[in-house]
């Protein structure tokens, strides 16, 4: 999704889901366990409150540090990448660090909507398919098989 900023257009990585759960049951999965959706045995660290960092670590693959840097209650969670490295990169292997992962939970009737933006993982960085491949793996299998299922 491209949007306006100062400096012209920028391009993000955005995908939305739909669920049959509460706001405070899909902000609750999200936050307090992403170990089970995300990071499984590879996790360590914290996620619930304001400036909680975690890490994410697939040796020979990824790396991640994570810091929880906004968080609206049922409502909207950001983590900031503060170290990140993608060992199959051949040009940039940081190209995450900095960039901020942002959920957005809004309720559409009997439904709520989570949309997920990997702000400043653009099309023209090298990460960018593979990434997005995983992350819609990620949120729209894995998130979303957790929270509907529990």
């Amino acid at each position: 999704m491209a949007k306006q900023s100062e400096f012209g257009v920028k391009k993000d990585f955005t995908t939305t889901i739909e669920l049959e759960k509460i706001d405070r049951d899909v902000f609750k999965a999200i936050t307090d366990d992403v170990a089970k959706w995300w990071g499984g045995n590879d996790l360590t660290g914290n996620s619930t409150a304001l400036n909680d960092e975690f890490i994410i670590c697939h040796p020979g693959a990824h790396y991640s540090k994570q810091k929880l840097v906004e968080i609206i209650p049922d409502k909207k969670i950001i983590w900031l990448v503060t170290e990140s490295e993608l060992s199959w990169l051949e040009k940039d292997k940081h190209e995450w660090t900095n960039t901020k992962m942002i959920f957005e939970i809004t309720v559409e009737g009997d439904k709520t909507l989570l949309r997920f933006t990997h702000e400043g993982l653009d099309p023209e960085k090298e990460s960018y398919f593979r990434c997005a491949q995983g992350w819609n793996m990620v949120i729209k299998g894995r998130l979303f098989n957790f929270i509907a299922t529990g």
